[in-house]
């Protein structure tokens, strides 16, 4: 397989898992906050939606054919991370799987050696690039996800296996890694 083959096949498999990190949650849990800073699920889905378009299309003067209602002309000024109440799960994720169809066209486009720019870095870079840095930023936010997904109802990896069906392995499991650290509590 070729090096821009096996790096889309990666973003497309962090692409999954970042979906699938919805799928049986309610507009509740997947709007939420769950840390600090205010992450959430489909905050991710909606800032990944934003950097496909931006890198793997905007970067080589393809923009999006409708703009997200979020985009600004600023992108440090977008309504990023997360979900206002008029913005619907299904339209975030439509546009999420829209920006991805438009990344793949680009990325089947162009070679990897293609010049492209990015704008809030005044910058010029290449698709294989920005094509790398997609999928960076695409699994570290499917971990993100996994974490989160795991806070809500224990819903683990990409096996969908879950914490009460494996109750007694993963209490045994926390108490070990409780010990371990207790070692060298102050």
């Amino acid at each position: 397989m070729d090096l821009k083959a096996e790096l889309l096949e990666a973003l497309r498999a962090g692409r999954a898992v970042m979906l699938a990190k919805l799928d049986g949650l309610g507009e509740y849990d997947v709007r939420r906050p769950l840390t600090p800073t205010g992450t959430n699920l489909l905050g991710l889905v909606k800032h990944l939606a934003g950097l496909e378009y931006g890198y793997l299309g905007d970067a080589f003067g393809r923009p999006a054919v409708e703009r997200p209602t979020w985009f600004r002309d600023d992108p440090y000024t977008e309504i990023d991370l997360w979900a206002t109440p008029d913005e619907s799960r299904e339209y975030i994720v439509g546009v999420y799987r829209q920006a991805c169809a438009h990344a793949d066209r680009t990325v089947n486009d162009l070679d990897l050696d293609s010049p492209g720019y990015v704008a809030h870095w005044d910058r010029e870079t290449t698709l294989g690039a920005l094509l790398i840095r997609m999928v960076a930023e695409t699994s570290q936010h499917a971990g993100h996800a996994d974490i989160l997904r795991e806070q809500l109802d224990g819903q683990l990896g990409r096996d969908s296996d879950t914490v009460a069906a494996n109750a007694t392995f993963w209490t045994t499991r926390r108490a070990q890694i409780q010990a371990a650290a207790d070692h060298f509590r102050p």
